[in-house]
């Protein structure tokens, strides 16, 4: 008999219930109650169970062997055939926990961890395929046996799931061309200033002040629009909300790389998670190479719906490739991102599955709002958390109302998985592959939306690690805006000329800015009559109108600021928003290096260092100060 129909028919006439009833495994109080779980959640009774720590996930296998007559393999016993396993898929084997081991009498022997949810058509066979005998083995010992087997394809795969049209991997192919184009870019550059010193330098003078001037007015409209639009029902609780349909299995990735800081501390606060843990799977990620962070967690007692999935050595050794390697071994139906330094609030899967449950099918991704628990650690942490909160709780809701594509942030994301995995997932060469992803959704049709949720995260409160932080996103920011350039007739069209223009003023102003700021600086040599390249061109009302505008726009972003750290979790940081004016130049030396790195090491990952909040000889606090969503409960 055909192992499906089997299965069918056992299932008829004595559910698994029942028979673990029967057999004594539980009481009726028991499964009385799991029933109940299972009415509200997308789920087996075995995982249910397993979550609960009524069994465990080896007692559940055996279980579910005896009750569908099959045979139970221990993990040294799964030895598939090469030449018959070479046949499928590694990533369909590995999303659906399935190994092909052999023939057998004209049977292919397939080993499972799902038995509940196995079909033919998930390896990609047809419906027509003859016997299957089925067995039954441990998900870890089945995934890792594929893996193994599969290494070197996988490993591929993981550095090239998106299309290479809208990767920047080809650059590494064409190094050579690209460092001469560069040089003959920066020997004409050199030219020029040295024959049109003072036409060349106002021509960049006039450019700072334009695109000064379209930030200014671009923040303020994204402001006005957070300001004066109410906050969308999307943000309601979740028990405001209406939920049709069951709720859906929910898999985490945490990308860990030399956290042995915080490690362990990571593992008790995704404990505080209240989602059912039937319906969590958190993916711990760890690179080959990182027996730092894999000492850590072996002395942490991992929960069964807790485990780690180590990512083989490879090139690019990034965290958007290990994201990638990782997709696969995922269970849920979303697919969400945590860093290693995070604590999200205890109902913040609770809010974005219910979000996903009433959605319509193009809002595809969901958005937390970021924060900072060491905001008080000192200056830099305080003006890093303004910075982070006048962003993710003014500026991206305002932005996200107008109707314009957003760059996502690098956690606290959330999205549909089918879409995740027809995009390709992420981009393994680009350092910013959160960023490049919020952009490709929107070239595909797909939405984005702010969530009121909060996430603390570790504020980089020393100005070296700040630097080489802030010049890993500038270059992503960078790369981003050149790729998705390449063809710009085509992502005009793709992206409709309303998203298209967000696009470009928002990256167009972002690294001008950044860039050309100290030509803006020099002005004030200007004032104080020290000579200038433009003195003797300039009149003295030009150079109040210039004064003016800086004003201007340092007066906006002092409002801005305070709308955002208005609420009782910032009111204390309001003293130090004058210094902003000593803190924002630090990015110019970001955006040197970040320029420097785009011509020599355009794949390079400068790793951000977490753990520096934890001072030796104290406690380590589990989430860090309690994290108000002042403004965003308003802003959506």
């Amino acid at each position: 008999m055909h192992v499906a129909q089997r299965i069918a028919f056992r299932e008829r006439s004595r559910n698994f219930g029942q028979f673990l009833l029967d057999s004594g495994t539980l009481s009726a109080a028991q499964l009385l109650a799991a029933y109940g779980e299972l009415a509200r959640a997308e789920c087996t009774l075995g995982e249910l169970l397993v979550a609960q720590g009524i069994l465990s996930k080896e007692q559940s296998l055996r279980l579910h062997a005896d009750w569908l007559d099959l045979d139970y393999l221990d993990p040294d016993a799964l030895a598939p055939d090469p030449e018959f396993l070479n046949r499928f898929d590694p990533q369909l084997c590995l999303k659906h926990a399935t190994l092909p081991l052999f023939r057998q009498d004209g049977r292919m022997v397939i080993a499972t961890s799902r038995p509940d949810g196995f079909s033919p058509a998930n390896l990609g066979l047809p419906g027509a395929t003859g016997d299957i005998l089925l067995v039954l083995a441990q998900e870890q010992a089945i995934q890792t046996r594929i893996a193994d087997h599969f290494r070197a394809a996988l490993t591929r795969a993981a550095a090239a799931r998106v299309p290479a049209a809208e990767s920047c991997r080809t650059w590494g192919s064409t190094g050579t061309a690209r460092l001469r184009l560069i040089f003959l870019a920066l020997t004409g550059l050199a030219a020029l200033l040295f024959v049109f010193p003072r036409p060349l330098f106002t021509l960049l003078l006039f450019w700072a002040c334009v695109t000064l001037v379209i930030a200014a007015i671009l923040k303020t409209v994204s402001f006005l629009s957070f300001m004066s639009r109410p906050a969308r029902a999307t943000v309601e609780a979740p028990e405001r909300r209406s939920t049709p349909s069951k709720r859906p299995k929910v898999s985490i990735l945490v990308p860990l790389f030399r956290e042995r800081e915080v490690a362990q501390v990571l593992v008790k606060r995704l404990q505080r998670l209240t989602y059912p843990k039937a319906l969590l799977d958190v993916v711990l990620i760890l690179e080959e190479t990182d027996g730092l962070t894999r000492e850590a967690l072996a002395d942490a007692d991992l929960p069964g719906w807790m485990r780690v999935v180590i990512v083989p050595d490879g090139q690019p050794r990034t965290k958007p490739r290990a994201m990638n390697y990782a997709l696969d071994f995922c269970r849920g139906d979303i697919i969400g991102i945590y860093d290693a330094e995070d604590a999200p609030e205890p109902d913040q899967i609770d809010r974005v599955a219910a979000r996903f449950m009433t959605a319509p099918d193009d809002l595809v991704c969901l958005q937390g709002v970021l924060d900072y628990y060491n905001a008080r650690q000192n200056w830099l942490a305080r003006c890093f958390t303004i910075e982070y909160a006048t962003w993710f709780r003014v500026m991206m809701p305002g932005m996200a109302r107008l109707g314009f594509a957003i760059p996502l942030g690098g956690t606290t994301l959330f999205f549909r998985r089918g879409v995740l995995e027809l995009l390709g997932g992420w981009d393994a060469h680009n350092v910013t592959e959160d960023a490049d992803l919020g952009f490709r959704l929107a070239r595909h049709g797909y939405r984005t939306e702010m969530l009121a949720t909060v996430t603390g995260e570790e504020a980089n409160c020393h100005i070296i690690p700040w630097i080489k932080q802030r010049s890993r996103w500038l270059k992503g920011y960078m790369v981003t805006y050149l790729v998705h350039m390449r063809s710009p007739r085509m992502l005009l069209r793709q992206m409709g000329a309303w998203k298209f223009l967000g696009f470009q003023l928002h990256f167009v102003t972002a690294l001008s800015q950044f860039l050309l700021a100290p030509l803006l600086w020099s002005c004030w040599l200007i004032v104080l009559g020290i000579p200038h390249p433009l003195t003797g061109l300039t009149s003295t009302g030009l150079i109040r109108d210039l004064s003016y505008l800086f004003f201007t726009v340092e007066a906006c972003t002092m409002v801005f600021a305070l709308r955002a750290v208005a609420g009782p979790g910032h009111r204390h940081l309001v003293p130090w928003l004058p210094t902003l004016h000593v803190y924002f130049p630090l990015g110019v030396f970001a955006a040197y290096k970040a320029l420097i790195e785009l011509v020599f090491q355009p794949f390079y990952w400068d790793k951000t260092k977490h753990g520096l909040s934890m001072k030796p000889g104290r406690p380590r606090s589990v989430i860090g100060p309690r994290i108000l969503l002042q403004s965003g409960h308003e802003s959506g």
